[in-house]
């Protein structure tokens, strides 16, 4: 690993350390808020969040930062997305799970430039797994490069999230695309989605909310594997487009190719 890779583990691991485990299982419900429909706002995601931002901010200071929570209460930090460099922070994700005691959950880092994700990191604060990548350079975990493989099954394993498509769609999905595959459950959090593709335990996933700090690192890491995740169209995944929805990640770009030509029959 690079120094950039160990300095921002080492900022992940201090936002674990400090914020995210101490909270783990024992959050008050004063400390649990609603912030949309069907999704929640604990304290560790916004301890975690200043934590992450001002050690983000010492190693670049020249940077944007765009962490989740910010967001939410400034929505114009959005435009900061497509500067020429910018930290972007999901600084609990899988909070839903987080606050009910149970995993999983994890801290997402990426940094883009121009729009583009150039580095993206990936924390499990209950078991340490730390998957990373650079553009150009390969996928890690750890120390260990790692390289996508599907799970062999037939039908493919399928993890669809229907939480935010609209009824029609999420019924077009369930009626056209679902009898193809093997359906397992969506773990509501990306940063536990991304690794499964990768390590044969899903081929393919469909996202419909494709927020940078969700999907940011995760598809670096994807597709520098040997994966492969962009927009529906083929297009690639772009984090300076916070309106735009639609994503598909596949553990190999045949098995997108099949999906894709499959969503874009609906």
């Amino acid at each position: 690993m690079d120094a950039l890779t160990r300095a921002v583990q080492a900022i992940m691991q201090d936002a674990a350390t400090r914020a995210i485990l101490p909270h783990y299982q024992s959050l008050a419900a004063h400390q649990i808020e609603d912030k949309a429909a069907d999704d929640v706002v604990t304290v560790a995601d916004h301890e975690s969040e200043e934590i992450l931002a001002a050690g983000l901010a010492r190693l670049l200071p020249e940077a944007a930062i765009v962490g989740e929570e910010a967001a939410h209460a400034d929505p114009s930090l959005l435009d900061k997305l497509g500067d020429a460099l910018c930290w972007i922070i999901d600084p609990v994700d899988g909070t839903n799970n987080y606050a009910q005691g149970r995993p999983p959950f994890g801290i997402l880092v990426a940094l883009a430039e121009a729009g583009d994700t150039v580095a993206g990191w990936i924390l499990d604060p209950l078991t340490g797994r730390f998957c990373h990548a650079a553009r150009g350079q390969g996928a890690f975990i750890g120390e260990d490069r790692i390289f996508a493989r599907t799970s062999g099954q037939e039908p493919a394993i399928a993890a669809i999230s229907l939480v935010f498509a609209d009824p029609a769609r999420r019924e077009a999905l369930r009626n056209e695309i679902a009898p193809h595959y093997t359906l397992v459950d969506i773990p509501r959090c990306a940063a536990e989605q991304y690794p499964r593709l990768v390590l044969g335990q899903n081929d393919v996933s469909v996202f419909e909310r494709t927020h940078s700090w969700d999907h940011a690192a995760g598809v670096l890491f994807v597709n520098e594997a040997g994966g492969k995740a962009a927009r529906p169209d083929g297009s690639p995944y772009r984090v300076d487009e916070p309106g735009r929805t639609g994503l598909l990640g596949a553990a190999s770009p045949a098995l997108w190719d099949e999906l894709a030509e499959r969503i874009a029959e609906i």
